[in-house]
């Protein structure tokens, strides 16, 4: 892992692009009618649809394999071709580029790129430390440019409902909520085609959680302030040499939030289940539970009229609730009609596309911007710690939100 960080770090060359470059190729809100995007790292980054934007030009790809990067030329009908993120970002014609590279460069990428004038949207976790999460901010706050970190699950269709009821009020108070990132398997991916480790050897499934948060935090509006985290791992060859010293294949970490509800995350790379991707809400007035694994629907619970009870089965007053399956909408009439197609994680991709350019072109923050990613990614780096030290109730700094 080690060999292949440094080659995606000698990829972005040694060159530090003066900060006043961002003045020098930075094109005005009024000027971005049309966003031109450089796209790096293939795989993920193929995925997504920016060529299908009416606003969205894509003017550059770049990958350091060449297979890839026909790939990503191919997917996007792309010429102007990259093997060096550095030497894409000198093309002056770019507003914006997309890190879809191995996570531990996404800071480094993505503070390079903003800093030589350019927007970014990168994937996620936001970044790998307490410090890369600090130095992405500092970046935002000192180029003015816009960043997005890419995080599916804030447009999940049902996240989107949820965001919605929330909004209106109609889950009461949401005193509980949970969400879970399970996909057994994943091992096969912590080596590459040559049977070499890559990044993903041994990697700690709380550095990885804004599958989770990024479901809970955008709907309760609440930030995530404590944590105490159990991890579980079986001594496996991978959990003894990774790089990262950690144990475990599974961790589960339970939250305070700011107002002073419980949340419970869980992220598994090693379990007896279908892979998932879901969250639930508890209000004291109405609740929704997404999909389970064994086939369980989408469910909307509603508590019915004040003091109205029946008896349960054992003769105890039961409050009634209405409880049925839950149609969910795709949500597509919010996106231009070109981008009203099937993609990846639910369905998110394409909302994620259009926000990005929408704020660009709009001139404001994206709605997962640097605040929001930090409150995303960070409670499962001091997770991480918790479950480290046994469980122990470790606080998570409030880095506030944009303004």
């Amino acid at each position: 892992m080690d060999v292949s960080r440094r080659t995606f770090v000698g990829a972005l060359g040694a060159t530090n692009i003066a900060l006043s470059a961002a003045a020098q190729n930075a094109r005005t809100p009024a000027e971005c009618k049309t966003v031109r995007i450089g796209i790096a790292g293939c795989g993920f980054g193929a995925s997504f649809q920016w060529h299908l934007h009416p606003q969205c030009k894509v003017e550059a790809v770049c990958d350091i394999r060449p297979d890839r990067l026909q790939k990503l030329s191919e997917v996007y009908k792309c010429g102007n071709q990259y093997s060096s993120f550095s030497q894409m970002l000198k093309k002056a014609s770019l507003d914006a580029v997309a890190v879809f590279t191995p996570a531990p460069l996404h800071v480094a990428m993505a503070t390079q790129a903003m800093k030589a004038g350019k927007h970014v949207i990168s994937a996620v976790p936001a970044g790998w430390s307490v410090e890369d999460l600090e130095r992405l901010l500092e970046t935002v706050k000192m180029t003015g440019m816009k960043y997005m970190m890419a995080e599916t699950s804030y447009y999940r269709p049902e996240i989107i409902t949820c965001r919605a009821m929330a909004g209106r009020k109609e889950f009461g108070t949401i005193f509980y909520s949970e969400a879970e990132y399970h996909h057994e398997g994943l091992a096969a991916l912590m080596y590459d085609e040559r049977g070499l480790p890559t990044w993903r050897y041994g990697l700690p499934p709380m550095y990885y959680p804004t599958h989770c948060t990024g479901m809970i935090v955008p709907v309760t509006g609440e930030r995530l302030t404590e944590v105490q985290a159990i991890g579980w791992g079986d001594g496996h060859e991978i959990l003894q040499s990774n790089l990262y010293g950690n144990p475990f294949w599974n961790s589960t970490a339970f939250f305070k939030t700011s107002g002073g509800h419980s949340s419970r995350v869980s992220v598994f790379w090693h379990v007896a289940t279908k892979e998932v991707e879901r969250g639930a809400f508890y209000g004291d007035r109405t609740s929704y539970i997404m999909a389970r694994p064994e086939g369980s629907p989408n469910t909307i619970v509603r508590i019915g009229k004040e003091g109205e009870t029946k008896l349960d089965d054992n003769g105890y007053p039961e409050g009634r609730v209405e409880s049925q399956p839950f149609q969910q909408p795709d949500h597509w009439d919010t996106l231009p009609a070109s981008l009203r197609v099937k993609s990846g994680h639910g369905g998110s991709h394409t909302f994620l596309v259009h926000e990005f350019i929408s704020a660009i072109i709009e001139n404001r923050h994206p709605a997962v911007n640097v605040w929001e990613a930090i409150a995303y990614t960070l409670p499962g780096l001091i997770a991480h710690q918790s479950a480290l030290k046994g469980g122990e109730l470790l606080k998570i700094k409030d880095y506030g939100r944009a303004s």
